[in-house]
């Protein structure tokens, strides 16, 4: 019972919260649509743990969805680098609705609430699909189930604020021109080569000369990718979506959605095409890299003069994609380990500063910097949780954000980039002033109300917070485990790691799957 269990993981890890959503809306009840979610949304990081187990080795799972091999059939298949990215998305998902409870109460009507839990749940699932399939299409497919959800729980938040329905419509609007790119540059790769499986596109892929058609193909999935990362300049729909959506709405795309996208990108710049491809390598010299360092100045040229702390911190969330991609320009090996690291550490660090913020909207009923004024002193713990995700995101010592930087500056030097070096630390230098401007008004000046009573958010919410504050400090003093797993990752990527994809036929439905020794005594055929 336990080995056909973890035989049918990667499966599950989808099917499980896909199952719960409806069953939120259908029994309708508040509470049980809670208790469905965090069962689920649990369940999938207990999932994403075990697979992580699993491939930190090098190892590869291959699932078979109905007993049909690829390329007929739909593969997922999972390494050490999107083990490591289901790990940060369902972390953070499972995270998400102890946080909830109180902050949707006050931004979201009643009646909505069982909707809201439907709503996340898809767009968990759809999150979880496009980091573990195998297959282009089905990524399409999961990147709009994960969009379409996005865009109802984005204009929830139209009770606290009714520019959230145009946020939302906004952000339709170009998602969808993105999602349309996206699916046009896999149209054109099925023409050139009848395939739709990532390893055999791969495969099909590097027979191809100098093919324009092939270019075309690219540039539709990179500009499409480029507006699901909110890659500068196509990144304005980002900044009203998150500011006015609900509190933990915007703390869960922060965290996930945009991390997911970048996925997508490394796996078709990486796996799909190669990075020595001409046209990618032009691309990424010629195109993303300056664009990058105009993205990690600008936005946080912009974030400096912002009045709302939403906005301030999503124009921050700019600036970071930034420090992403450049690491991607490098094409070595420690840039690309600095962008799998900093998938993380911003991850937690972003998740805890915006959940941090939805406990001053639910204390102060603004996220406007001046109506939070004395707000260190009334809610200590919460404005001491953001002081210290604020430091990471400077890249103090001893957080996250300190051992992104100093990846992505070593992979600097090692490319001979030593001008972007040092924009690197000129751009973190940028992050001090918007970070400091919010520390002033909470602990140097005097409050709005002084006579008001402002509680500490509820327990549930802080221990939330504390938990991503904790991870950003914890994995800036040992760094291992996502130094490792990033390593690893980054092998896989540059085609360091020698395929050891192991295939066992399953008693039931004749999936396939590989399980590692001691869980499994029956001997592997190599794949």
């Amino acid at each position: 019972m336990f080995e056909q269990f973890m035989h049918h993981l990667p499966a599950l890890q989808t099917v499980i919260p896909l199952m719960a959503a409806p069953l939120c809306m259908l029994l309708g009840s508040r509470k049980i649509a809670w208790g469905i979610t965090v069962i689920a949304s649990s369940s999938a990081f207990i999932i994403s743990c075990l697979l992580l187990s699993q491939v930190i080795d090098g190892s590869v799972i291959s699932y078979h969805l109905g007993g049909w091999a690829p390329p007929l059939g739909i593969e997922y298949r999972i390494d050490a680098f999107n083990a490591f990215v289901l790990l940060i998305v369902s972390g953070i998902g499972a995270l998400i609705p102890f946080y909830a409870p109180a902050s949707i109460k006050d931004e979201i009507p009643q009646s909505l609430h069982s909707y809201f839990y439907t709503a996340y749940l898809l767009c968990l699932t759809g999150l979880l699909g496009v980091t573990v399939t195998g297959d282009a299409f089905n990524v399409f497919v999961f990147l709009e189930v994960s969009s379409l959800s996005t865009y109802a729980l984005v204009a929830m938040g139209a009770k606290k604020d009714p520019r959230a329905l145009t946020a939302a419509f906004n952000y339709l609007v170009m998602g969808t021109i993105g999602a349309t790119f996206f699916v046009l540059g896999l149209g054109l790769l099925y023409i050139l080569t009848g395939t739709l499986n990532m390893v055999d596109l791969a495969d099909k892929i590097v027979l191809l000369e100098d093919n324009r058609t092939l270019n075309v193909a690219f540039a539709f999935i990179f500009v499409g990718l480029g507006l699901k990362i909110a890659m500068f300049p196509m990144h304005l729909w980002l900044p009203n979506a998150y500011a006015y959506a609900p509190s933990a709405v915007t703390a869960f795309l922060a965290a996930t959605a945009t991390k997911v996208a970048v996925y997508i990108l490394l796996r078709f710049l990486f796996t799909v095409f190669s990075s020595k491809y001409p046209f990618e390598v032009q691309t990424l010299e010629w195109v993303v890299l300056p664009l990058a360092i105009m993205a990690m100045f600008a936005s946080s040229i912009v974030a400096i003069f912002q009045t709302n702390l939403k906005r301030l911190l999503a124009y921050s969330s700019i600036a970071q994609v930034g420090y992403i991609l450049l690491g991607v320009t490098f094409l070595n090996k420690t840039g690309l380990m600095a962008t799998i690291i900093h998938l993380f550490n911003h991850a937690v660090t972003k998740g805890g500063l915006f959940m941090a913020v939805g406990a001053l909207v639910l204390r102060y009923g603004s996220a406007n910097i001046e109506d939070l004024r004395g707000a260190g002193k009334q809610m200590p713990w919460t404005m001491a949780a953001f002081v210290g995700g604020g430091l990471s995101l400077i890249g103090v010592p001893l957080t996250a954000g300190f051992i992104s930087k100093w990846y992505l500056i070593s992979a600097a030097f090692e490319a001979n980039y030593w001008l972007p070096a040092i924009l690197i630390v000129a751009s973190s230098l940028l992050a001090v002033i918007y970070v400091w401007r919010v520390v002033e008004a909470a602990y140097l000046q005097a409050p709005v109300n002084p006579d008001a009573q402002i509680k500490e958010a509820p327990p549930m919410m802080l221990a939330s917070i504390w938990i991503l504050v904790g991870a950003s400090f914890y994995f800036g003093i040992d760094a291992s485990f996502t130094t490792e797993a990033a390593s690893i990752a980054a092998d896989i990527l540059l085609g360091n790691v020698e395929n050891n994809a192991q295939a066992m036929p399953d008693a039931i439905g004749g999936a396939v799957s590989h399980i590692p020794e001691p869980l499994n005594s029956i001997s592997h055929g190599q794949e």
